[in-house]
């Protein structure tokens, strides 16, 4: 794992991504505010686990204390905060269901126990969106997700989390 990037400057490479390929329905602060969420359903995700922090505790905890924080010396942007409950809510409730999408995209001698909690947390978090978000474009989901791996790994992690949803895509997305 290398030295994440600023927080900041992820934001800033999301933003520079979504105009390339936004979500239609959803205005630029709408899709600023869903991207945010996203990054903290992550945070969220390897809190729970290494904290051994029930889901809802977390979610409280995001909305009363981090949602209005400053990360780096800047204040966070603003977080579509019943996106990043839904998500947080669902990859619990659907994990079995999600570990196994996930688990048929890795390698034969790979277990998902094996990587590391971030990038776990990503993919997760990423198979849930495709799994049950099909209003969003499967291009945009897969994209964000990569991009946040991108601020934590190198490079070789971030093309391994958009193989794994590329392929979760596949799977779980018919043809359009």
């Amino acid at each position: 794992m290398t030295e994440p990037n600023s927080i900041q400057a992820v934001l800033a490479q999301l933003a520079e991504n979504e105009r390339a390929q936004a979500e239609p329905q959803l205005t630029s602060r709408q899709r600023r505010a869903r991207t945010v969420a996203r990054l903290a359903a992550v945070q969220a995700l390897y809190q729970m686990e290494l904290a051994g922090e029930g889901v809802e505790t977390v979610i409280t905890e995001f909305s009363n204390h981090r949602f209005d924080a400053d990360i780096e010396g800047e204040p966070l942007a603003e977080a579509d905060e019943a996106y990043f409950a839904d998500v947080v809510r669902g990859v619990i409730t659907d994990q079995k269901d999600i570990d196994a999408a996930v688990k048929a995209r890795l390698a034969s001698n790979w277990r998902l126990e094996r990587i590391d909690a971030t990038l776990r947390a990503l993919l997760r978090c990423g198979a849930w969106e495709l799994m049950h978000k099909a209003d969003v474009p499967k291009e945009i989901v897969i994209d964000e997700y990569v991009e946040l791996a991108k601020a934590f790994f190198d490079e070789a992690e971030a093309k391994f989390v958009n193989a794994a949803l590329d392929g979760v895509a596949r799977d779980v997305r018919p043809k359009a």
